[in-house]
Formats: C-alpha cells, structure tokens, sequence
C-alpha cells in the first residue's frame, strides 16, 4: 500500500464524517472503543484492534495516561482502515506502534500522523521558528510521531529539515507513559 493511499483514505474519511476526533471517528463507523486495564509495566500491551463476525473493536489500555490514548486510537483506526482484509490472519493485533519491521505498523503510523496532525499546523509549527522538540510539545504529540509526519509532508513535496531523529516503527511500545505532551517549549 503506498503513502499516498493512506493520505487519500485519511482525507476521504474526515470528509466524510466531518470528523478529525479518533474516537468520534470509530463511533461514526461503528467501531466500538473499550477501555481496558493491561498494565503499564514494560511491554505491557497499549492497544489492539479485532475484527470477528462483522463486529469491530479497538480495545485501549486503560493503564495508559489520558495523553496516549487518541494516539492509540488513531493508530488502532488506521489498522480498521487500511488492513480490514488482513486481519482475518491477525485478528488479534497487539499495539507496537512505531515498529520498523512491520509494514502493517508502519502503514498504521503514517496514518495516525495524517489523521491527527493536519499538515497547516505542523508547517505553522516550523514557520514560528521553534524548535523540533517545541513543535511536537505544542502539538501534543510524542517527538517521534511528529518524525512520521516530517517523513509525511516530505512525500508531498514540501521541503522540511531532517527530523533529530530516524524513529523506528515500534517507538511506543517503550514510551514513558508518565511524560506529557501537552504544549509548551
């Protein structure tokens, strides 16, 4: 599946729906969210996606703090959506966000960074002259999130600096649950 077939189906979506909220989003499809306690040790699964008998749902650790958790959801909505055929094999989808060695994670993290940071505010991000680290704070998302969506903007075109950091595909499954990414520099 190519980069630019996730972007149409993200666009396709939100206009769609008229919805760029996660969760509204899954209610809108009839995707049913759970939240559900599974730890916040090391490895301890963030979230997961099943599809059974025509029934779908995205099951999120309730562990987790608040923060994480429209992440996930987009990351989760992503499998939904582009991988609905495959997962009859992997029913059982286990959350390793960021992980280089899958093309499904890493199809579902491109999608997440689309649906959840709109390319205008990113770009203002970067004309406010702040710093990498300061865009990803003030956008309330994880520093390597906002590295899919550098790798994002630079497949349409727009010339953005290299990000501080190459993250691989599985950069939140040892993400520290207890740092905020909620605004500030």
């Amino acid at each position: 599946m190519t980069m630019d077939y996730i972007f149409r189906e993200v666009e396709r979506l939100q206009r769609k729906y008229h919805e760029t909220d996660p969760f509204k989003m899954c209610d809108d499809m009839g995707i049913m969210v759970a939240f559900e306690p599974m730890g916040v040790y090391e490895g301890a699964c963030k979230g997961f996606f099943l599809a059974q008998s025509r029934k779908r749902i995205i099951t999120i650790n309730a562990d987790l703090p608040e923060h994480l958790h429209r992440l996930i959801a987009a990351h989760e909505l992503g499998h939904a959506v582009l991988h609905r055929n495959a997962m009859g094999v992997n029913a059982f989808h286990d959350f390793e966000l960021f992980d280089g060695t899958s093309t499904m994670e890493y199809e579902a993290n491109v999608f997440a960074a689309e649906f959840l940071l709109p390319d205008d505010e990113v770009l203002e991000q970067l004309n406010d002259d702040v710093s990498f680290f300061g865009a990803a704070s003030r956008l309330r998302v994880p520093p390597e999130l906002l590295d899919f969506k550098f790798r994002v903007l630079k497949r349409k075109g727009y010339k953005v600096i290299d990000p501080p950091l190459m993250c691989q595909s599985n950069f939140l499954k040892g993400i520290d649950v207890g740092e905020q990414y909620d605004g500030g520099c």
